[in-house]
């Protein structure tokens, strides 16, 4: 076939340079293609949409198997993983930039965290070469092996899930609804294995069978278009009689630390709450870290009769806010949450606390320190200017408030993870994402987060209310989609009055969790590692023919 005639062709060159240059090319052309590999993924991810990069995985499955070693694979998944996790999260940088003294560290956490994340590609690869079966059955190994990894990616040292292979696919589009019965890993798996079936084609072995490959890939994509198309279109969008308003007071990071700043938050904040509408919300939500000072601060200042004042009879105000608690056992005799506050006003002076939800999974390096008494011991914290750890709450739970539907609050970070919302039993009405994007300015990061946290309204079949200080604010509805009119973008200080959604039957996925994509993991490894080992399964008629040796 012609790609095999054009790869000899290219590699006779190659050949006849002289051994040292010969190579370095070799070399060199290895380092760009597992760079383009993971470039070409990680730009397939929203906003961009550039999705005729997910060849990236075939790409890389390619440059595995042809890699002398599985030390060779590991670097060439360690090298598109460092690409792919750079353009993802090159945002964190950003972060860095809102304090002036710890700006210099900006280019060692956009460096630093692709570079450790690529690690778990890497092993991916390696163990992928050093097991790779006979014949094209060798896709599901590839797909099992790589997808294992980003489970534990988002899962080893509290993990990070960001961005993935499953996230590729827009949320609220038709190829993301297939998240409702297997979740954001199974269709991981799905994505990369029907993605990575375009590998054979391009390789050696018999004609039929490398494009009944290419053609069961196709096929496994399509089946998951159509099945999104038909939920989609069965879907009906129905409403509660609740009215939620997200408030956005597009307050930017850097700006929130004086007392003259201070003073115009919470201006904004009891302004934009007091906002006359044609139906008074039953619900408001403030974002996460809504106002620069502690809870305890706050409820003891003259500001919480200002807040109690734009709270109207029989409202329920969710703001995000650190509290302190006196603990002798804490090293400080306290400890302190990053906490979401529902206060109710009963008609009487002041707001009561019908519940607090502190935040349980934190972000290391940003509310925690990791191994914070060695790191203390070795300087790093005061680097970091960190001068104590934020606790982690509970494992999430609904909260219930007399008037309210029982909700699950997400405090910003936590709606990266499938699971944390119950979806049978104590199953909640809807989900509040208080969150804080403002550390990350006009990047990427805060499109992506909204993408992100939108999986679980798929996952869960359960409305989104988001806030965020600078945007991006919507009411997501149980398919993953923003509600019409309902979302405020990055730069805008407004209000979003929106009805809540009435949630969807129970998902698949709510019922069942991460079942569906074990099983699926499980089932791909046996059949790639038994049956690929026999001859009579789709077996290559010939050996590979180009190696890129290093």
């Amino acid at each position: 076939m012609f790609p095999d005639a054009a790869l000899d062709r290219f590699a006779a060159r190659v050949r006849a340079l002289p051994e040292k240059r010969r190579a370095w090319t070799w070399r060199l052309i290895r380092i760009g293609l597992a760079l383009s590999a993971g470039a070409g993924t990680a730009l397939a991810h929203p906003p961009f949409g550039v999705l005729v990069g997910l060849l990236g995985y075939p790409l890389l499955m390619i440059l595995s198997e042809r890699s002398d070693t599985p030390r060779g694979a590991f670097w060439m998944g360690w090298l598109a993983g460092f690409a792919y996790f750079f353009i993802g999260c090159w945002w964190v940088a950003e972060a860095f930039f809102v304090n002036p003294e710890q700006a210099w560290m900006a280019p060692f956490a956009a460096s630093l965290l692709p570079a450790g994340l690529g690690l778990f590609w890497g092993v991916a690869c390696a163990l992928y070469r050093r097991f790779a079966p006979i014949g094209v059955v060798r896709v599901l190994l590839f797909a099992a092996l790589f997808c294992a990894a980003e489970w534990l990616r988002g899962h080893v040292l509290t993990g990070f899930p960001w961005n993935p292979a499953g996230a590729t696919w827009r949320a609220g589009g038709g190829m993301s609804q297939f998240a409702s019965v297997v979740g954001v890993y199974g269709l991981s798996l799905v994505t990369v294995a029907a993605t990575a079936a375009l590998a054979p084609p391009i390789g050696p072995g018999a004609a039929r069978s490398r494009l009944i490959s290419a053609g069961l890939g196709v096929l496994a994509l399509a089946a998951i278009g159509l099945f999104g198309a038909v939920r989609l279109a069965q879907a009906e969008l129905r409403f509660t009689d609740t009215v939620v308003r997200l408030v956005q007071a597009d307050v930017k990071q850097e700006t929130k630390w004086s007392p003259e700043a201070y003073r115009s938050i919470v201006d904004r904040y009891v302004a934009l709450t007091r906002q006359p509408a044609a139906r008074t919300p039953d619900v408001v939500v403030w974002p996460e870290g809504a106002l620069p000072a502690s809870a305890n601060d706050v409820f003891a200042s003259a500001d919480a009769a200002a807040i109690a004042g734009a709270v109207r009879p029989g409202q329920t105000l969710m703001m995000g806010l650190a509290r302190g608690e006196p603990d002798p056992t804490a090293p400080e005799g306290a400890r302190y949450y990053n906490s979401l506050f529902a206060l109710v006003d009963e008609g009487g002076p002041g707001l009561r606390i019908a519940a607090v939800y502190d935040k349980h999974r934190l972000v290391p390096f940003g509310e925690y320190l990791p191994l914070g008494s060695i790191m203390t011991a070795v300087g790093l914290r005061s680097l970091v200017h960190m001068p104590s750890d934020f606790s982690a709450g509970p494992i999430p739970a609904p909260i219930r408030v007399p008037g309210v539907p029982p909700v699950q609050p997400l405090i910003c970070y936590e709606s990266l993870y499938p699971g944390f919302t119950p979806g049978a039993d104590g199953r909640p009405d809807w989900i509040v994402n208080a969150s804080n994007d403002a550390w990350f300015g006009a990047t990427s990061g805060p499109r992506q987060h909204l993408n992100l946290a939108s999986y679980r309204a798929i996952e869960t079949g359960l409305p989104i209310a988001r806030a965020t200080p600078t945007g991006i604010s919507a009411m997501i509805d149980p398919w993953g989609r923003i509600v019409q009119n309902q979302r405020l973008d990055p730069g805008v200080a407004g209000v979003i009055d929106a009805p809540l959604p009435r949630p969807t039957a129970v998902t698949p996925y709510g019922r069942w969790g991460d079942a569906f994509f074990f099983a699926g993991l499980l089932a791909a490894l046996a059949i790639s590692l038994f049956a690929g080992r026999r001859p009579g399964l789709w077996p290559l008629t010939s050996p590979t023919r180009l190696r890129l040796r290093g």
